[in-house]
């Protein structure tokens, strides 16, 4: 594989996926994206996390060989543009990437830049687990009840970003067409128009992917969670296509929430997964309420947009938040909050959500030992008080550490 601007390097294999799932490897090529803002600070705390968890781990038996590519403010420095074809080529080759925040461009390329990589590939799932680490201050009285995993489909809903301003050309005939050709009266023609798609092949293949993984990690149930009660034919029918995949192709592993009640008197039957569904509004309440009831939540865009921030800020919030995006070959691991510009290059901000999104990697990978150290190694050290400004602000007691400096903590709270 050749390169206009970059160099793959020397050593080090690509990664094999059979199944949706990685095969064995010890010696990986992984691209890695800086990002932009703080993309820097939280790229120079995190990699030592990462090479020391392997190290130690596997000692020198196994070991990633990184390769930077460009995303963002230094491809357009680098190429004059935001998303080049040298760092599409290096992701659609070496299988898994790893990436920090990434500023859209204003006025020009792309609506977003995750949007555009999610949408390029086909990343169908952004999958996003919630865990509470002991003492991280939470808003709520028992974050520890908090563990979910949700699976957002990525590739449909309103942020395929099919619209039209208010007034425009576009708009006034969408208007038109549904006023004279299906009787609709009520819009009104200044309105701006977009379209919201949700089709059953695509919804099928998330709640496929959910089942999946919770079948592997032996989860108790998965949530499909909607608005149907209003939007009928789209966020409706995505439960009702949720339900029949779970029927087709999972009978023997799952059971639904209606015949556990009418056929099993409440009892779940040892060893099946409870398929439910919640309508929106009603799972943000039970999130907050009742939120050990649930484990694995599929849902469409916008919900999972706002359902996994409200999930990560009951149990410390955005820099503890960990997120890939995976189709059934290619996965994309990222820090999940913004550029936060104003705080870039102080060396302040938390590196959590990169880090942790480095822990999916290692899982993804089958590097479970690895995982396992880092997630140790983090615990550790929030439970010593020894944390980044967003987390000692709100703890008695803490002491203040750098962005770097909290790095450097997890690597020697590994030993």
């Amino acid at each position: 594989m050749t390169f206009d601007k970059i160099t793959a390097p020397s050593s080090g294999e690509k990664v094999q996926v059979e199944q949706g799932r990685c095969k064995p490897t010890h010696h990986p090529i992984i691209p890695w994206i800086e990002g932009d803002g703080v993309g820097a600070d939280i790229w120079k705390a995190a990699h030592p996390v990462f090479d020391h968890a392997i190290k130690l781990a596997y000692g020198g038996e196994r070991k990633i060989e990184w390769f930077e590519v460009y995303a963002g403010e230094k491809a357009h420095a680098m190429y004059g543009e935001s998303l080049p074809k040298d760092t599409l080529k290096a992701i659609e080759e070496y299988k898994v990437a790893i990436k920090g925040p990434l500023t859209t461009p204003v006025g020009e390329g792309f609506r977003s830049l995750n949007v555009a990589l999610r949408q390029i590939f086909d990343l169908y799932a952004c999958v996003r687990p919630i865990e509470y680490f002991d003492q991280v201050p939470a808003p709520v009285r028992h974050p520890e009840k908090v563990d979910m995993v949700v699976f957002r489909e990525n590739t449909e809903d309103i942020y395929l970003g099919i619209e039209w301003p208010s007034q425009s050309k576009e708009a006034k005939e969408v208007i038109a067409f549904l006023h004279d050709k299906l009787g609709v009266d009520s819009i009104l023609p200044s309105s701006g128009i977009g379209i919201k798609p949700i089709s059953p092949e695509r919804t099928k293949r998330l709640v496929r992917r959910a089942i999946r993984y919770a079948i592997e990690q032996n989860k108790p149930s998965v949530t499909l969670v909607h608005k149907g009660n209003i939007m009928k034919y789209t966020e409706g029918a995505f439960s009702q296509w949720g339900y029949e995949l779970a029927k087709e192709e999972f009978a023997n592993q799952t059971i639904t929430e209606k015949d556990v009640t009418e056929k099993h008197n409440g009892v779940v039957p040892q060893g099946k997964i409870v398929i439910k569904d919640r309508i929106a509004d009603a799972m943000f309440q039970q999130a907050l309420l009742r939120p050990d009831e649930y484990s694995v939540i599929a849902t469409m865009n916008l919900n999972g947009d706002y359902l996994s921030d409200a999930l990560i800020a009951q149990v410390g919030g955005l820099g503890l938040g960990p997120g890939a995006n995976m189709n059934d070959e290619i996965a994309i691991f990222e820090a999940t909050h913004g550029t936060a510009p104003k705080h870039s290059n102080l060396d302040k901000i938390n590196p959590g959500s990169v880090i942790l999104s480095g822990v999916m990697m290692f899982e993804h990978l089958g590097w479970h030992e690895a995982a396992t150290l880092v997630r140790k190694g983090l615990q550790k050290t929030i439970s010593n008080k020894t944390v980044t400004y967003d987390l000692e602000r709100l703890m008695t007691g803490a002491t203040l550490l750098s962005c770097s400096a909290f790095g450097n903590a997890i690597v020697e709270n590994m030993k």
